[in-house]
């Protein structure tokens, strides 16, 4: 059974974001509803279209976010229009919107009043700055959004200081990032409204969620546990991790470790230069001259190598090498070919063709792409359904109010997946013991209570301790997982079935347990052995073959990013799991796989090899649809991201450069033949300009620009600060400190007051009240060493 059938889902979204979050639910099986105006959806018309001939219903674009839809042409603009429009809403569980809060007003749903209308209903707007957004961010494209949350700046990782900051892999970056979170937050509220029959109004910020993405690093900065500065290097490692060539394309390496460098010295050939050097120079003895050597044998090592063949002798040495996967490679592989990534589906006028699906298994209620996108012509015939009639309860705190999550994670992505589900008001326990101490809690502090990577990325939750290499704390997490709705957890493929904790055997002490597994490649297939973090999964993935400068190699993203969004996606799954549950009393196994969740961020990307054969490369700062588009210097190392998003916006940034005569621009096929000439005048026009100024000045005349924030930036940004983005906890001496909040504001929002807990801290509450456990029987199990 489908995980969401018998839900009708309203799709008012015309942009990337919105129809992407509506898709997330439409492949779990609600009824999707695409409402379009009679032109159809803007998305129709933008490419990469078959044949590179447009059409509404050519593009791949549009395919891919609106497989299992059906599309309803209607005008909202007129009286007619928008009593159709309530009498929908008014019958649906949920309605997704992407406009913005004007538009919302005119079409007689506006946020203010819409939980009165219809108490019921789900409203989950979408935008690039919220519904909130101030004037001077009134025009917004995936650009500047990319650039105002701080990720553009300092991608790619180790960038020079002459060459711009890049927009991130693909067109859309932000929109699909800000799809994925509008899912989950919809599936959260619908387990809400299937418990108290109420509404939620939900409204997502693309900045906020792609700001949030960072908060590792800017959850410490903001707390003041690490430097904040105007350099793009602010976010990187440093040390010789990066991509490197070899025979037949290009690889990533991650080194951290003596284990990583003592193998990777062995296979170069242990050269006698790199002999002397310390065995924990990965740690604390990077010095340029040391990277430089390091860099120039990997080089040596790697020229007589296929890509596959040296992530396969490295992977088996114990070292994080992969290869960086281009379209082409990934149609291919045979871990995607085992998992059945793509799927064969009849494309209206390309025939059979193959589509990319989502990056996780759910064993019971699997997402499945049973219709492609919808044509506009054939309208659908929407059966009429009345007003949900739902016995009103009164909420708890959050969506997940009642929701009870056990943590096995660690690093980043697992703890990420546990941090949404907390700030939807779930009660996440941590499993933690010091026998198998999380590295975020020991590296580089003496006190791992107060270690600043672990309170970044953990408020919110509870810590239990339990010794999970002792048979009495297998056993007594084993029984703790049995009062739990949900268990996620991040260790290698099969790790938790040696220990005896597998779906099957956490079946036997709760029958509907769901257990989220979270890994690089998924629970299985050839490959599945085989680690790494999180710019290898972006290596892997396909979006780093897109993150570079215009015909060089690739530069990928910044090596922060990935792992958040890892587990965004394993915290959706989760929900569309529990909603499951809700239906049919049935829990399940949920498998995500890093490489695949990333591969479906450049949905578009993937399906334009699909239709064309077309395998994507590094393209700069361009956008098919837009030029001048692009990241051009001002005043000091500041830079700003410009896009004119039509002719109209393009004569009003001429007009402002003075080059508003200059016919041979006046249209976007004229502007992309002399794209390099057009940047160059622009270049020249914004340098020594100030780029707060000069982003208003253009947001004033309409076209969207925004100053490429650096850590300095992001801190001071006001408008995260009155959205709560940031806000303040009670840390673990009863003082307040300031951690990242969640990128949504919603109606009955749970409440987020705790900081990251100490090691252990709710021992008492998780063994005693949750576990029903006596004091005698906790101090026998302490003296057991099982609560070491």
């Amino acid at each position: 059974m489908s995980a969401l059938k018998g839900l009708r889902i309203i799709e008012l979204a015309e942009h990337v974001a919105g129809e992407y979050c509506g898709k997330l639910l439409a492949d779990f099986g609600a009824e999707l509803i695409k409402i379009e105006r009679p032109q159809g959806s803007p998305t129709r018309h933008l490419g990469p279209f078959l044949g590179d001939q447009p059409g509404p219903e050519r593009s791949g674009l549009f395919a891919y976010l609106n497989t299992n839809k059906q599309s309803l042409v209607l005008d909202v603009e007129t009286p007619e229009g928008r009593a159709r429009l309530s009498d929908l809403v008014a019958g649906a569980d949920a309605v997704i919107d992407d406009h913005g809060q004007q538009w919302l007003e005119a079409a007689g749903l506006a946020p203010d009043s819409f939980l009165d209308d219809y108490p019921g209903v789900i409203l989950c707007s979408v935008t690039p700055f919220g519904l909130d957004a101030p004037a001077e961010r009134a025009h917004a494209t995936d650009l500047t959004v990319m650039h105002a949350s701080g990720l553009g700046y300092h991608t790619p990782s180790a960038a020079g200081p002459s060459k711009p900051p890049l927009k991130g892999a693909g067109r859309f970056h932000a929109s699909y990032e800000a799809g994925l979170e509008g899912a989950l937050c919809v599936a959260a509220a619908l387990h809400r409204q299937e418990r108290t029959g109420r509404g939620t109004f939900i409204d997502v910020s693309a900045q906020d969620v792609l700001a949030g993405r960072l908060d590792y690093v800017l959850g410490q900065m903001i707390a003041g546990d690490m430097d904040v500065s105007e350099s793009r290097q602010q976010f990187d490692l440093g040390g010789p991790a990066g991509i490197f060539p070899c025979r037949d394309g290009f690889i990533y390496i991650f080194l951290s470790t003596p284990a990583h460098w003592r193998a990777l010295r062995t296979l170069m050939g242990d050269p006698e230069e790199l002999r002397e050097f310390p065995e924990d120079w990965l740690e604390r003895g990077l010095t340029p001259d040391r990277i430089t050597l390091c860099r120039k044998h990997l080089v040596l090592w790697l020229a007589g190598l296929d890509k596959d063949q040296a992530a396969a002798v490295a992977q088996e040495n114990g070292i994080t090498l992969v290869p960086v996967n281009n379209m082409s490679d990934l149609a291919k592989s045979p871990q995607v070919q085992h998992r059945g990534y793509f799927q064969k589906l009849e494309h209206p006028d390309a025939g059979p063709t193959l589509y990319p699906t989502v990056g996780y298994k759910l064993g019971a209620s699997a997402a499945k792409i049973e219709t492609p996108a919808p044509k506009l012509a054939n309208s659908a015939e929407v059966a009429e359904r009345s007003a949900r009639s739902r016995a009103l309860q009164e909420p708890g705190k959050g969506p997940l109010a009642g929701v009870r999550v056990l943590e096995l994670t660690k690093v980043w992505a697992g703890p990420f997946a546990g941090k949404l589900l907390a700030f939807l008001g779930a009660e996440v326990i941590r499993v933690e013991s010091l026998g198998s101490l999380d590295v975020t809690r020991t590296f580089g502090v003496s006190d791992m209570n107060k270690a600043p990577g672990f309170l970044a990325v953990n408020p919110q939750k509870l810590s239990v301790q339990i010794d999970m290499k002792s048979k009495e704390g297998l056993r007594l997490l084993k029984q703790l997982a049995g009062t739990c709705d949900i268990v996620i957890e991040n260790m290698r493929p099969g790790a938790l079935e040696r220990l005896g904790l597998g779906y099957e055997a956490l079946k036997e002490v709760r029958s509907n347990i769901i257990l989220s597994s979270m890994s690089m490649y998924g629970a299985d297939g050839p490959l599945a052995y085989q680690t790494g973090y999180a710019p290898c999964f972006v290596a892997l993935s396909g979006l780093s073959s897109l993150v570079g400068y215009d015909g060089e190699a690739p530069a990928g993203m910044n090596i922060r990013y990935s792992d958040s969004s890892f587990g965004a996606a394993a915290a959706f799954a989760s929900l569309v799991a529990l909603r499951h549950r809700e239906a049919t009393g049935e829990g399940q196994f949920v498998d995500v796989s890093a490489v695949e969740i990333l591969t479906s961020l450049i949905g578009d990307t993937v399906m334009d090899y699909s239709l064309n054969g077309r395998a994507a490369s590094c393209d700069g700062n361009r956008h098919a649809e837009m030029a001048p588009h692009g990241l051009y210097r001002c005043a000091g190392d500041d830079w700003i991201a410009i896009a004119a998003q039509s002719d109209a916006q393009w004569q009003a940034l001429a007009a402002r450069i003075g080059i508003a005569d200059e016919l041979r621009f006046a249209t976007l096929t004229q502007r992309k033949a002399s794209e390099a000439e057009l940047d160059g005048i622009v270049s020249e026009w914004t340098r020594g300009r100030d780029a707060v100024q000069l982003a208003e000045e253009l947001q004033a005349a309409g076209v969207a620009a925004a100053k490429s924030a650096n850590s300095v930036d992001l801190i001071g940004d006001g408008h995260l600060w009155a959205r709560g983005f940031y806000r303040y906890v009670d840390d673990q001496d009863g003082n307040a400190r300031p951690v990242l909040g969640p990128s949504w504001q919603m109606s009955d929002a749970a409440e987020i007051t705790r900081a990251a807990p100490r090691l252990g801290e709710h021992n008492a509450y998780v063994l005693g009240e949750i576990m029903g456990l006596g004091v005698e029987e906790q101090e026998r199990l302490r003296e057991a060493g099982a609560l070491r």
